[in-house]
């Protein structure tokens, strides 16, 4: 058995079967809580494979073609997903909640803000405390309760996206690209509990006066294109 200075050699199989155990415990714990799951392409080397002959997305997509009608917090569908193959985890969203992405510059703020006490703050900043995910590639998506349209500062912005019907993200544990997903502020310390949206947007928008943010850091087409995937 090969070892490095960091970690031992673990065989590819046995690498696979772990992942894939880690990836299904928290799908489950996803939807146990009422989040729509529904298995993601797994990466391989430099792309992501999701079985379907010819499919041409090498991004993080949902495995199934129709995956929107598939999505599930049946517990029996969910673990038989993740019973071969570790597939990503993707939660399915503008049902249990919506998602809001902006760039780290502003996930960064907004979390910091929020995190204040609520005496300092008042109440509607504090109800702006909710499960934040992060991607390695710097992207953060605030989870709030679901049917709220963008506010008109943060439409017209290519680095801002409401993820709601028709659109999902990637989970923790799940490995994008750059590295795996992860939770600034995990459900469980929110204990499942999801904001209004409108006191998030408000931080935002507050934010985009406070920090300097590339207008471009993810252009919006790439980000909706995925939905139809």
């Amino acid at each position: 058995m090969q070892w490095s200075a960091n970690r031992p050699f673990v065989p590819l199989a046995l690498s696979d079967g772990w992942d894939r155990v880690r990836l299904r415990r928290h799908a489950l714990r996803y939807a146990a809580h009422g989040w729509a799951v529904t298995p993601g392409a797994c990466l391989s080397g430099h792309r992501f494979a999701c079985g379907r002959p010819g499919c041409p997305i090498m991004t993080c997509h949902p495995a199934l073609e129709s995956w929107e009608d598939s999505a599930t917090t049946d517990p029996g569908r969910v673990a038989g997903w993740w019973r071969r193959r570790p597939y990503s985890v993707l939660l399915a969203t503008g049902w249990k909640f919506d998602a809001l992405e902006v760039p780290a510059a502003l996930g960064l703020r907004v979390l910091g803000t929020a995190r204040l006490h609520s005496g300092l703050l008042g109440a509607g900043r504090a109800a702006a405390r909710g499960p934040v995910a992060v991607t390695a590639a710097g992207r953060w998506m605030f989870l709030v309760r679901p049917g709220e349209p963008l506010r008109s500062e943060l439409d017209h912005r290519l680095d801002v996206v409401r993820h709601g019907r028709g659109s999902w993200i990637p989970a923790a544990p799940s490995r994008m690209l750059e590295g795996p997903v992860r939770w600034a502020v995990p459900p469980e310390l929110t204990e499942w509990r999801l904001p209004d949206p409108g006191p998030v947007q408000q931080l935002l928008v507050d934010a985009l006066g406070a920090v300097r943010v590339p207008r471009l850091t993810v252009p919006r087409q790439m980000s909706t294109a995925r939905r139809a995937a």
